[in-house]
């Protein structure tokens, strides 16, 4: 069973690790980037970057929730008591930052993806970024903690 507990570890850090990656770029540079663009551009960018993450990277969010919540019932079924907690550690975060994304992005995501499909610029654009801007620095802490906490339980299977 150890095996199994390391590949799907493994799978897990590989899903979390993307869309780790995803919200360090956006922190790092398309929010500053955005921030320099007027609001049509915003509207624009924003709004079909949304469009597309919210059909790809979501699935692999949701997949690395599952395959890391099976981890953990894993560990904890074989009695590996480190690559559990770790394992439950990674899964509170992880449904933390999903709660954060419903909460907070989605409905961001959700109006500024029909702002572009519809060419037009809201009147609370700035705000509406503003407002999705608020919580990624919180989106990559929860990540880096899901994926350090994955790796604590990779390291101890």
């Amino acid at each position: 069973m150890r095996a199994g507990i390391e590949i799907l570890a493994g799978l897990a850090i590989l899903a979390n690790a993307v869309v780790y990656g995803t919200d360090v770029f956006c922190a790092l540079v398309l929010c500053p980037a955005v921030a320099a663009v007027d609001d049509r551009a915003l509207t624009q960018v924003m709004g079909h970057v949304h469009r597309l993450a919210d059909r790809r990277i979501a699935a692999i969010s949701i997949g690395g929730l599952i395959v890391t919540a099976a981890t953990t019932a894993l560990a904890a079924a074989n009695g590996h008591w480190v690559s559990t907690a770790a394992g439950a550690l990674a899964t509170f975060a992880l449904i933390t930052f999903a709660v954060v994304y419903t909460r907070v992005s989605k409905p961001v995501n959700t109006a500024l993806t029909a702002a572009a499909l519809a060419n037009r610029v809201p009147d609370d654009a700035r705000q509406l970024q503003a407002h999705w801007d608020s919580v990624i620095n919180a989106r990559v802490a929860l990540q880096t903690v899901a994926l350090a906490a994955l790796c604590v339980g990779l390291a101890a299977a």
